[in-house]
């Protein structure tokens, strides 16, 4: 899945992100709100520059006082590297690239609101992608007076602001990871992308509502990291079958699945659950599967970020029945995407990253409740955006998250939506 877990790996060579924000924090980039300057500041507490005048659209009628909704906007943009002496980092230009293409989605979102009659002061703040920024920012009164809050990105940010604001009262958006939010245990938080365990949740549900196999076979590489979808998903299949469901659960090596055969049925689907991640281990075990799969039917469910990897092969998955469970997934083909990337480019001359959709949803989704007064109503206030559907559900202590995961599977060598 496409979401900023924690730090990025480092980009190879630099693009043209530097001119980009510069031209984008000091020219107009839309024709519907003035662009919101964002500056370097050496400050403990700094001051941003914000859209002052929102534009009045006509044909709607205006109260004598119209309400203005305040949003902060915490992203990492790292502007401390344009200092003299200073210069970005592969690492920390990543970071700034996807600050921009969020802040720029996240934009859109608004001039489109207030194209239909809602106001809104947008506050940008640097994090610098350091926690300390992050604490700091937990003290900004401006940050502390809006509306609502949209980041920081990464969780070791997002834990460091928290922290700094444990009574704050306005809710806190998560906006690009799926940190479980049990990490923060925040009853402000909202958590708009999926963590792991809904997309354990989702492939469970699908194999006992479409497939009710008598038994369920977990193929474990040996990482730990395994058992964050491996736990989760177990107790999903135990729930929905009432423990009816057998667990055949083994870490395989060099791909030997023999001890398996005895198991396995030639005439129903045998569910293969595959959680791992490594390369190497998949492509032996994938290959040992394809070599059973000619004597036993089988159905693979996949890791998430499966689908960002190059090295597995749409026709190798497809033979295998594979499933992949994604919350980030866009249809380029649908015509509110074509609309979107169209008015986009329009208005940046560039086109939209997977950060740039996430940004236009969760602007347009939490800028029109907030807009609304509606923020308290999250659990009756569904949304499908361009990336994903918006299903939130309240967590005691631990705010509100998003959980709505869908399920897909290879067919004609690309993955179609099945659930």
């Amino acid at each position: 899945m496409t979401s900023v877990v924690n730090r990025l790996q480092p980009l190879s060579g630099n693009r043209w992100l530097l001119f980009l924000i510069i031209a984008l924090i000091s020219a107009a980039c839309s024709p519907k709100l003035q662009p919101v300057s964002v500056h370097p500041v050496n400050k403990a507490a700094e001051k941003p520059v914000v859209n002052k005048q929102p534009v009045k659209p006509g044909g709607i009628e205006k109260s004598a006082e119209t309400k203005v909704s305040t949003i902060s906007l915490l992203l990492p943009f790292d502007l401390d590297h344009l200092a003299p002496g200073s210069s970005y980092t592969s690492v920390s230009l990543r970071e700034a690239d996807i600050a921009l293409d969020y802040y720029r989605g996240f934009k859109l979102a608004l001039d489109s609101l207030t194209a239909q009659g809602y106001n809104f002061k947008l506050l940008v703040f640097d994090t610098r992608g350091n926690k300390a920024q992050a604490r700091s920012l937990a003290n900004n009164p401006a940050i502390r007076g809006s509306g609502l809050i949209v980041g920081p990105v990464f969780p070791g940010d997002v834990k460091a602001f928290i922290a700094n604001y444990p009574n704050g009262r306005q809710p806190i958006v998560s906006p690009l990871s799926p940190a479980p939010p049990s990490t923060f245990k925040s009853p402000q938080l909202i958590t708009a992308i999926p963590p792991l365990e809904y997309h354990a949740w989702a492939a469970a549900r699908y194999i006992k509502n479409k497939i009710n196999p008598k038994t369920i076979f977990i193929l474990r590489s040996g990482f730990s990291d395994e058992n964050d979808y491996i736990i989760p998903f177990k107790r999903a299949i135990d729930s929905l079958s009432k423990k009816h469901i057998k667990f055949v659960d083994i870490t395989v090596i060099h791909g030997q699945l023999n001890s398996l055969i005895p198991e396995l049925s030639t005439t129903e689907k045998n569910v293969f659950v595959i959680p791992a991640k490594d390369q190497h281990f998949l492509n032996i075990t994938l290959r040992a599967l394809d070599t059973l799969s000619g004597t036993y039917p089988v159905a693979v469910f996949g890791h998430p970020n499966w689908v960002s990897y190059p090295f597995l092969k749409a026709d190798l998955l497809q033979r295998l029945d594979t499933h992949i469970t994604s919350a980030d997934r866009v249809d380029y083909k649908a015509a509110n995407t074509q609309t979107f990337i169209r008015q986009y480019k329009q208005a940046y001359n560039t086109e939209p990253t997977n950060y740039a959709i996430k940004g236009f949803d969760e602007g347009l989704y939490f800028g029109q409740l907030l807009a609304a007064d509606s923020l308290k109503n999250l659990a009756t206030s569904d949304f499908t955006g361009l990336h994903n559907k918006f299903h939130l559900q309240k967590k005691t202590g631990l705010g509100w998250v998003n959980t709505h995961v869908s399920v897909y599977k290879y067919a004609n060598f690309e993955l179609k939506k099945v659930e």
